[in-house]
């Protein structure tokens, strides 16, 4: 590749996963805003906390069904063409559910996003593993381009702040009557639009993976293979990854994704000022509309800056997974961030939530970090360890069969079923939820890592 090529190659893989993580985090910080509306309902009102966890398995699993079709289809019809039409849907989905006036049409454009995200994440890693013949050009320029991932929620985080702070002043959105035309969690979603502009001009530009394609036009590209997955050869390999992908995905649906959108409503300080709010409305103080009306600003902003907070850690922790991915081996290095993930989630969820904001938020911003380095550490390794027909199709079960379609459950496993089990208001008791849910699945993560396989270090992803 021309030095031009390889700039726009970079350029387009780093701003489609920036954007997979700004369409898939719009949810976790304006959801609740958005189903209350659509529902009639408070954001805190008990209905719409369980179907904040049902809407984030329920995208998850149809992200992870579809994706894995999408593996398959990367593998026979090639990763550009694929990658081009998940970037078209996850684009133009938010902008059709920004003018939703149903609930049901909120959860249904927020499945067909995911499935965008979900066939797009598994088609641009495989596609930049095979356009890099040098192993450690190779490494990097997965592990950076992957970094970006962890600006995409920062980005929305800012994006909806500043959207909540000056949405008066926006155009009055052409919605039905009864609902709010300048609703901020409606103009987050139409920004969902941006990366498809950004990206479909410039993939002409960049080329198909030139191994996919000469085995292709060769006629020696083996058919994929759902059933080879579990073959003596790969089976290990197979489980192995679709465990670990299954906890870390858990451990952020059933814990992290909660933390914005339910368990910020319970922290300390926004408590003290509901209850500032209730007394003044009890007292019939003329004050109290303003001051629910401040209250509520509160609460959005609050939601905002956890999810800031946690989005910085992701990012520190894609960029430690760079660093670190050039000196450790593939064992130690996930076991590295898996071993102090299990005391860390269940002293932050259980002992920290209840303290300063800034306490809490610091141990957010570590959770996130370990966290979201294991997912940079799996999108990195997965193309190391299946062969060139079955790089998307392994890859996809890994990623969406474990982590999408398994491992998301834990977002309603938390909101309906463990949650209830524990004492206290309904976002402390989903708070207790996640610290059991996080410890048990690194726990089991780090038991997986025992088998799982070594990759040929020299063998080129690019390669046969």
């Amino acid at each position: 590749m021309s030095p031009l090529v390889r700039i726009l190659v970079l350029l387009v893989a780093a701003i489609g996963f920036l954007f997979d993580t700004y369409e898939l985090l719009m949810f976790p910080a304006m959801g609740a805003d958005g189903l209350g509306e659509l529902m009639g309902l408070a954001p805190r009102d008990p209905q719409v906390t369980k179907w904040i966890g049902r809407t984030l398995w329920i995208a998850a699993l149809c992200g992870g069904v579809f994706g894995l079709l999408g593996g398959w289809m990367i593998d026979r019809f090639g990763r550009k063409r694929v990658m081009a039409i998940s970037i078209f849907l996850y684009s133009f989905s938010p902008l059709a559910a920004a003018f939703s006036s149903e609930m049901w049409m909120l959860v249904l454009f927020r499945c067909t996003t995911f499935i965008g995200v979900c066939v797009e994440m598994v088609a641009a890693v495989t596609w930049l593993a095979e356009l890099f013949d040098d192993k450690r050009t190779r490494e990097k320029a997965i592990a950076w381009t992957l970094a970006t991932a962890s600006l995409g929620g920062v980005l929305v985080t800012a994006v909806y702040s500043w959207i909540v702070g000056h949405s008066a002043d926006l155009p009055a959105l052409p919605v039905r009557d009864g609902f709010n035309v300048h609703a901020p969690w409606r103009y987050t979603l139409l920004t969902g639009l941006i990366p498809g502009a950004l990206i479909l001009l410039m993939l002409p530009f960049v080329p198909e993976s030139a191994v996919w394609r000469r085995r292709k036009v060769e006629g020696t590209l083996k058919r994929p293979s759902f059933g080879e997955l579990f073959s003596p050869s790969l089976l290990r390999t197979t489980l192995v990854t679709t465990v670990i992908s299954a906890c870390g995905y858990a451990a952020a649906f059933g814990a992290l994704q909660m933390t914005p959108s339910i368990i910020s409503a319970g922290l300390p300080d926004v408590v003290a000022k509901e209850k500032e709010v209730k007394a003044a409305e009890d007292a019939k103080d003329p004050n109290a509309k303003a001051m629910r009306g401040a209250q509520i600003k509160f609460v959005q902003e609050r939601r905002g800056d956890i999810q800031l907070w946690q989005e910085l850690g992701g990012l520190a922790g894609r960029i430690a997974l760079a660093v670190l991915l050039m000196f450790l081996p593939a064992r130690l290095l996930i076991r590295l961030f898996l071993m102090p993930a299990i005391v860390l989630f269940p002293l932050t969820y259980l002992k920290l939530v209840s303290n300063e904001y800034v306490i809490f938020a610091t141990a957010i911003f570590f959770c996130g970090l370990l966290t979201v380095a294991q997912f940079s550490f799996l999108s990195e390794f997965l193309p190391k360890v299946f062969p060139l027909h079955l790089r998307g199709t392994g890859g996809s079960f890994a990623t969406n069969v474990g982590g999408r379609m398994i491992g998301t459950m834990a977002a309603t496993l938390n909101t309906e079923v463990l949650s209830g089990m524990f004492e206290g208001t309904r976002p402390m008791q989903v708070a207790t939820a996640a610290a059991v849910i996080g410890a048990v699945v690194f726990l089991l993560a780090l038991i997986a890592t025992i088998w799982l396989p070594q990759p040929q270090a020299e063998t080129s992803a690019a390669s046969a």
